[in-house]
């Protein structure tokens, strides 16, 4: 071998001690093609030798005939015997390296998903849907929810508390367990917790009972007023007193918990100038013992009040700022026992027809009068906790930069086993079951999968919403959906849904795939779909969603949904929230249903990072304009016609910007039916179309400071469409609000957003369709 090497060197002259060396490097766009090539000093030494330089001379030059007229032919031929004996033994060593490779099985920890990182839109190989169907079913099980269930139960884990960080941990090691990239989001956030005494309710002077539970957010001062009982305090509530020419102002008003949020409760009162609010667990609506205490929030919003629109990171800049959404008047809950000792004591008139069929002990539901004067003492303390989200990632093999988010909260002031054991431990569940598909069975998901766990999800979802304020200009760019799974299980024979209506019709679908907990034999849908599905199922998504700053902060298409209880509330937010009440709310079904809820996001998720295009129908959201604008216009003529509302308000361009979603959205579908769905370019330019919509309907005329849930169609504030219709009917009344110069510039702002929307869908500049 060294006499064919030394042969080989003398045929360029040069001695077989010069090499040749690469250098690859990677370009700042992340193209390896760039090759760089160096040559030693040696070889370099070698090339002036053999006269290749500035003052080269051809005809001293080694490949030149002239050079090589000089060798002998028995010199030639050992060259060439020497070149057929390398190349046969080159050959017979690739040759044996490579069976040796074939045979070779590679051994690793760490799951597929982390060895690739593709960079080119090419088509991956991967199961079809009926395989992915089969082995989500097969893979997530009922055994390992319970472990996930016994491992994450906690009797004390409220936000930034040490048994929150304890469960943060366990998750966390969980997740890297399966072979995830894992991290966390740290936040310095302001919470309320009780006083160092109780807060106290006085009824005629007297304590009424002991008061254990507080609401967050909560005013902070002691006041009195005479009680005004207000059914479960909802706008209509307040209306229907009115109506009846009651007093609200200066009144401490009790209403029932449930049908909408505490905080919503408060706003409706503190907008008529109530004193005060007490909300109570009437025996009508929970099931739970007397003196069982109720704890929640009463912040009009999401996430830390005390930095409105951006993020708690410890680095940043706090401005004396709060949210708007915090309420003027203090706020208590009290016991059903408190309760009773009040409210059988009322005097007044009896209250409106439906409002006594409440379960109080000895009591007539009556409105209360002057007499019955009420003192409210809130001593509630705010501090600010540290508190840390928690996040593992499945890393797609195609559009990694694209992804979806599946969440959970973990604190609770209770054990809190509904409202927060049983989400994180089906985030857990999900996670092992893809990661195990990934790993063993050759599954590729097109786009990624995050799976977080939020802390300080009681005070309002705040480590979400904080995480939002955080990184919201790349994740509306970036994040396509999120699926929370918060009190996702509280009973068994009704199912609800929140969600987009981009997500719609993938649920529907997806509803029709999943055999029901109550009857095998039947679908989701079949079991509680009725004749009309979105009617059966659908709800509006609000407050008490956890996926509703999501929705409506971010722009990005959500969904929550949950199986419940039809005749009974579940005992949220109560030391009763324990694994032995959800298994007779249950019926003892608790595994059954966690089982199927895992099958519900599960099939969701896998449908959106496998398939080709995004599984977001953007038609859905024409029928929603277009019920909006149909009631606008009815109102507008209306108003028109009785002269309250100058004819220079014109429908033209809201009517227009209607047709041009209409447009836009047919000419997608269009466009879909006509491309080659097997060109991965085309695909992601048709998903980048489809994932603007949501967030383009967010107003960009108001400030997320002042209105933090922007979007028009499904938010909250005079932004929303809902509030144009909401101000005419004020001017059909002649209510003062009803200002008609403030109608006129919000009814032109939401016009244009519309429009900004169809724009964003039709895609580039030269197919907008300008009309308007």
């Amino acid at each position: 071998m060294d006499q064919a090497r030394t042969t080989i060197s003398k045929i360029f002259n040069g001695e077989p001690r010069s090499y040749t060396r690469f250098n690859l490097t990677q370009n700042m766009e992340g193209d390896n093609s760039h090759v760089e090539m160096k040559l030693s000093s040696d070889m370099d030494d070698e090339v002036e030798a053999n006269g290749v330089g500035e003052n080269t001379n051809q005809h001293n030059h080694p490949y030149y005939p002239s050079k090589l007229n000089q060798r002998s032919p028995k010199t030639v031929c050992g060259y060439v015997i020497g070149i057929l004996f390398l190349f046969v033994i080159g050959y017979l060593i690739g040759y044996l390296s490579n069976r040796s490779t074939d045979k070779t099985e590679i051994k690793s920890d760490c799951p597929v998903f982390n060895e690739i990182a593709p960079v080119k839109a090419e088509a991956v190989y991967s199961l079809d849907w009926s395989d992915l169907r089969a082995l989500l079913k097969k893979k997530l099980t009922t055994d390992n929810i319970n472990s996930n269930l016994k491992e994450f139960s906690s009797a004390s884990h409220q936000a930034g508390s040490t048994g929150d960080e304890a469960l943060a941990n366990k998750i966390m090691g969980k997740f890297k367990t399966f072979g995830m990239s894992t991290w966390t989001d740290e936040h310095y956030v302001n919470i309320h917790e009780p006083g160092s005494s109780n807060n106290q309710v006085l009824f005629r002077g007297n304590v009424v009972g002991t008061t254990e539970g507080y609401l967050a957010y909560s005013a902070i001062k002691t006041v009195q007023g005479a009680a005004l009982y207000a059914h479960y305090g909802r706008a209509e509530d307040f209306r229907r007193l009115q109506e009846r020419n009651v007093d609200i102002n200066g009144k401490v008003v009790l209403v029932r918990a449930g049908l909408l949020s505490f905080a919503e409760k408060v706003a409706n009162a503190a907008s008529l100038n109530a004193s005060a609010v007490l909300i109570y667990p009437d025996p009508v609506n929970y099931n739970i013992k007397e003196d069982t205490a109720l704890f929640g929030h009463v912040h009009l919003g999401t996430g830390d009040p005390y930095t409105p629109g951006f993020p708690s990171f410890n680095h940043t800049q706090f401005p004396p700022a709060q949210s708007s959404g915090l309420p003027s008047i203090p706020a208590q809950t009290i016991t059903i026992r408190q309760a009773t000792e009040i409210m059988s004591k009322l005097g007044g008139r009896t209250s409106t027809d439906g409002w006594s069929d409440g379960m109080l002990r000895d009591t007539m539901y009556k409105l209360g009068d002057d007499g019955d004067n009420i003192t409210v003492e809130v001593k509630n303390v705010l501090i600010q906790k540290k508190i840390h989200n928690v996040f593992g990632v499945i890393k797609g093999y195609t559009d990694t930069d694209r992804y979806m988010v599946i969440g959970a909260q973990r604190d609770a002031w209770g054990p809190g086993y509904a409202r927060s054991t049983v989400g994180t431990s089906l985030v857990v569940e999900l996670a092992r079951t893809v990661t195990d598909m990934i790993k063993n069975d050759g599954f590729k998901p097109k786009r990624s999968i995050i799976f977080a766990s939020w802390s300080a999800g009681e005070f309002g979802s705040v480590g979400a919403t904080e995480w939002l304020e955080g990184y919201l200009t790349s994740l509306n760019l970036k994040m396509f959906s999120y699926v929370s799974l918060d009190e996702v299980i509280s009973g068994f024979d009704t199912f609800k849904a929140a969600a987009s209506p981009l997500l719609y019709e993938l649920l529907e679908s997806t509803m029709k795939q999943v055999s029901s907990p109550v009857d095998a034999t039947k679908s989701l849908h079949e079991q509680f779909a009725g004749s009309n599905w979105e009617k059966s199922v659908m709800e509006p998504m609000g407050l008490s969603h956890s996926a509703y700053p999501f929705q409506t902060f971010s722009g990005i298409p959500s969904l929550s949904f949950r199986f419940a209880s039809s005749t009974k509330s579940y005992p949220f937010g109560t030391i009763e929230d324990t694994d032995q009440n959800l298994e007779r709310y249950t019926s003892y079904n608790t595994l059954k249903l966690a089982k199927t809820a895992g099958e519900v996001v599960g099939l969701v998720t896998l449908r959106l990072v496998h398939d080709h295009l995004l599984k977001l129908n953007v038609a859905k959201y024409t029928s929603v304009i277009r019920n909006y604008v149909s009631q606008i216009r009815s109102k507008v003529e209306s108003r028109q016609m009785s002269g309250r509302l100058p004819s220079t308000v014109t429908m033209q361009w809201l009517l227009s910007a209607q047709g041009s979603y209409d447009r836009a959205a047919s000419a997608l579908v269009s466009a879909i039916r006509n491309s080659d769905l097997d060109d991965m370019e085309q695909c992601r330019i048709i998903n980048n179309r489809i994932m603007r919509v949501e967030g383009s309907f967010l107003s960009p005329y108001v400030s997320p400071r002042e209105s933090l849930f922007r979007h028009i169609l499904l938010g909250s504030g005079s932004h929303t469409l809902a509030a144009l219709v909401d101000h005419l009917e004020a001017i059909k009344g002649g209510l003062e609000s009803a200002d008609i110069d403030q109608f006129k510039n919000q009814f032109a702002l939401a016009t244009w957003t519309i429009q900004g929307c169809a724009n964003a869908l039709a895609g580039e500049v030269w197919d907008i369709d300008n009309e308007i």
